[in-house]
């Protein structure tokens, strides 16, 4: 124990000593540098003057959106696990305390770092459409999308992955029996955890679709009405659908008796998934998108996801200008611009690499971004045309991330989601399994908007066993000076918010500001520039305005970014996670035998 204390302390005081990128203790290490300090207390100098070896980070680390999450990625960890199986382990405990979230009814993207041999790659767990679906399954005769038919109930469900996804995880890339990663989550389901605040605001805002799932309702409300705060939420049955998968792996999920009940749950409802849908259900291993930017290496998230593309773009357009040489409101006019451009391809060109021929290499070329540059003008806006039928849509909070980092560096970012705040609202009795709505991130119809208000064109059509696009953004930043592991949820305005922290990291901002700074964004359509209180100061504003911007302030904040930082240069490790949610950050010192 007290070498454990000595190191520790050793870490914890010299961040407090460090440089630019260590200005403020993040609030994931304040517990930790507390403990350091009462772990000094008595001890020889000598040894709080250990020293870190900068070629391996000197510590662990777990940014996620829950602390029961990183509580237990924690544990699995200090088990002997590496990041891989604490992923498996932070997943699953999502999936059963923020289902507003993300679940194993829902997909996602894992971004992986193996350090042995420096492999990388994106696993996609993200969700197929059925075999039964077809490109007109959410429009009226008249051709029109009718109202809720792509969010609510099982029609709106496409066939998860995240099941899949953590089987993969756990075989190919960790050490620990799958049964050990999931055991904290079986715990949590069957016992039960708090219900807080945020839970509540979700649960009554989606409360209609909730109720008329019998099976959702019983789970998630009380009474048929949002419990109150501190309610213990027990679900016995999504126990023991998570105890099949420990035991039997993908079978247990996607064959047998779990399958049966999701299917029959799903058709008796109107839904459209068959037992071949999900036996043919699986994972793929893809190459990630990687991009540069002022001497760091970008490495991002690929189709289905639009992230790790339109990323790179903004950064490319916005590496032909010098940017701390111009104005703030030159800047913030640049970044507008932008992101206008990348999402206008976005909507253009992306969607499922194994149904869609997309100019990747065009687009992530530095040439092309420069090319998109030259385009912008300093003293006026790019209007944004609409296509044809274009509606106003709305941008919601979904998903979850979280960013790991072992003793080894092997690291994972991964961003989970079901959509909407509480996916379709629909459970298929006798499983515990809240169904995603992700049909919605199909393009219903071209130039129509999903709930987020994300256009799309024929590349992102609807056909049977395609994977819809996707804005989630995992993301490893990596320089000679460190490594950053980061994400967010968000929907639309997810890339938009990794750009933000990029951009903070060239300045030499560490993680405390990735994650706290305000944000604003565009998306090409709406054409307006959606910003949080903070995020434009008053002379910004008005230079905006006069430059023909629309500006939309919104009400409340947005975003939950989770956050991992490695200083090469000293081994040192933080870590944040975004005070706009109830997420915990942890670095943690291992004991010699497990690093």
């Amino acid at each position: 124990m007290q070498n454990i204390c000595a190191s520790r302390a050793t870490r914890n005081e010299a961040a407090l000593r460090a440089g630019p990128l260590q200005k403020a203790p993040p609030r994931g290490l304040l517990v930790s540098w507390v403990f350091a300090v009462l772990c000094l207390v008595g001890m020889p100098l000598a040894a709080a003057e250990i020293r870190a070896d900068a070629s391996k980070p000197a510590a662990a680390a777990i940014a996620s959106a829950h602390p029961l999450a990183t509580e237990a990625g924690h544990r699995t960890l200090e088990s002997g696990g590496n990041a891989f199986d604490a992923a498996v382990t932070v997943s699953a405990v999502l999936a059963v305390v923020e289902p507003y979230s993300s679940g194993l009814g829902g997909g996602g993207f894992w971004l992986l770092h193996r350090a042995s041999d420096g492999l990388e790659l994106m696993l996609d767990g993200r969700e197929r459409a059925p075999l039964a679906a077809h490109r007109d399954m959410y429009l009226d005769g008249a051709g029109n999308p009718v109202s809720g038919r792509s969010i609510d109930g099982p029609l709106a469900a496409a066939i998860p992955g995240q099941p899949a996804a953590l089987v993969h995880l756990a075989r190919h890339y960790g050490r620990l029996p799958l049964e050990q990663s999931l055991a904290p989550a079986i715990r949590l389901a069957r016992n039960g955890f708090a219900v807080d605040g945020h839970y509540l605001r979700m649960a009554q805002w989606r409360l209609d679709v909730l109720r008329k799932s019998p099976a959702a309702a019983d789970q998630f409300l009380h009474a048929n009405e949002v419990p109150a705060e501190g309610h213990l939420l027990r679900q016995p049955e999504l126990a023991d659908t998570l105890g099949a998968l420990a035991k039997q792996g993908r079978k247990g999920f996607y064959a047998g008796p779990v399958a049966e009940k999701l299917v029959a749950g799903v058709r008796a409802a109107g839904g459209i998934w068959t037992l071949e849908d999900l036996r043919r259900y699986r994972v793929a291993e893809r190459p990630p998108v990687r991009g540069s930017y002022r001497g760091m290496t970008i490495t991002s998230a690929a189709p289905p996801s639009s992230g790790g593309i339109v990323l790179v773009e903004m950064l490319n357009v916005l590496a032909a200008f010098d940017l701390q040489s111009l104005s703030p409101e030159i800047r913030k006019h640049l970044l507008i611009e932008a992101m206008r451009r990348a999402y206008r391809d976005r909507a253009e060109y992306l969607g499922d690499p194994d149904f869609v021929d997309m100019p990747t290499p065009r687009l992530l070329h530095p040439f092309y971004g420069r090319g998109l540059a030259r385009g912008i003008r300093l003293d006026r806006v790019t209007a944004s045309r609409p296509p044809e039928g274009l509606a106003a849509g709305s941008a919601g909070r979904d998903t979850t991330h979280f960013s790991i980092l072992d003793a080894d560096g092997n690291r994972v970012a991964a961003t989970l989601s079901i959509n909407y705040p509480f996916g379709s609202g629909f459970v298929p009795p006798g499983t515990g399994v809240l169904l995603n709505d992700e049909m919605d991130d199909f393009s219903v119809r071209p130039g129509v908007p999903n709930v987020y208000g994300l256009i799309g064109g024929a590349a992102n059509a609807i056909q049977p066993g395609k994977r819809m696009l996707s804005s989630m953004t995992p993301t490893f930043v990596e320089s000679d000076r460190g490594v950053a592991i980061l994400g967010t949820p968000g929907g639309s305005r997810i890339i938009t918010m990794l750009l933000h922290a990029v951009l903070a990291l060239a300045e030499g901002r560490g993680p405390e500001a990735w994650v706290e700074q305000p944000r604003f964004h565009h998306q090409y359509l709406p054409d307006e520039v959606e910003f949080e209180a903070g995020a434009l100061s008053p002379a910004e504003m008005t230079s905006l305005k006069e430059k023909g911007h629309v500006l939309e302030p919104l009400n409340r904040p947005y975003g939950n970014m989770q956050a991992v930082y490695w200083d090469r240069r000293t081994g040192l490790v933080s870590a944040a996670s975004d005070p706009r949610g109830i997420g915990t950050a942890e670095v943690i010192s291992l004991p010699t035998s497990l690093r």
